[in-house]
């Protein structure tokens, strides 16, 4: 192990915890989507002017996108979105919810994938692994919004996913992305714990990070989770 990891014991907790991509799956089908937030997300709202640079016609990726209204929000005020999500329901409902017309084609790149576009052409959903992502020729984007993604990957596919991401990237990028703070042995995620030092470690060499904002989204609902805190940080990437 890292000198990294024996500083951070807590990390060590959940390092072997894998969820399958059949039980994200179920949790649409269960609708035990607790992560989903119709008005979107507020930390977003109110960092949405240092997020977009006032500039117009962004690619923005949505990695493990779900309903995320925000798609919506992107592709009225001009700019092109792109998301990946394993849920076909989610997809689905997205148009339906966000009253889009839309069109689905398989992908010949990736068996048993499709990819969702709205019928204006400013929203393209694809219906697969992100893993799988690579294959298809996606271009790469200005903006990449990460909420609920990173801290729903196992943590031992980290690596593979920031490897990922940076690939996607383009020149002068913006990278946000919402982690959350709880203790870790109190609760096994998902949503996992995704330290400072993580995103150090993951991001640190391409990037500069910078913590925008950390704000208590502690509720009801995370009492069951056996936890008495939880906060939610918003850090911005940029390109080093």
């Amino acid at each position: 192990t890292s000198p990294d990891v024996k500083e951070h014991p807590e990390t060590e907790v959940q390092k072997n915890r894998v969820l399958t991509l059949e039980e994200w799956q179920d949790k649409w089908v269960t609708h035990n989507t607790g992560f989903h937030q119709e008005q979107g997300h507020q930390l977003l709202k109110k960092h949405l002017d240092t997020f977009l640079k006032g500039q117009h016609g962004l690619r923005v990726f949505f990695p493990l996108c779900g309903k995320a209204v925000e798609m919506k929000w992107f592709a009225d005020q001009g700019h092109t979105v792109v998301g990946v999500e394993i849920s076909e329901i989610g997809i689905r409902e997205f148009f339906a919810e966000q009253n889009l017309s839309y069109t689905e084609e398989p992908l010949n790149e990736i068996a048993g994938a499709k990819v969702f576009k709205s019928s204006s052409g400013s929203i393209s959903l694809y219906c697969c692994n992100l893993f799988d992502l690579p294959r298809v020729d996606i271009g790469k984007f200005d903006r990449i919004w990460d909420r609920g993604s990173l801290v729903a990957i196992n943590p031992g596919d980290h690596d593979r996913y920031a490897d990922i991401i940076l690939s996607l990237l383009r020149k002068e990028f913006q990278y946000f992305v919402a982690v959350l703070s709880y203790d870790p042995t109190k609760y096994a995620g998902p949503p996992f714990y995704v330290p400072d030092a993580e995103l150090k470690r993951l991001f640190g060499t391409k990037c500069n990070i910078r913590c925008l904002e950390e704000v208590n989204t502690f509720e009801e609902r995370h009492k069951t989770w056996g936890i008495d805190y939880i906060f939610e940080k918003l850090y911005l990437l940029t390109e080093k």
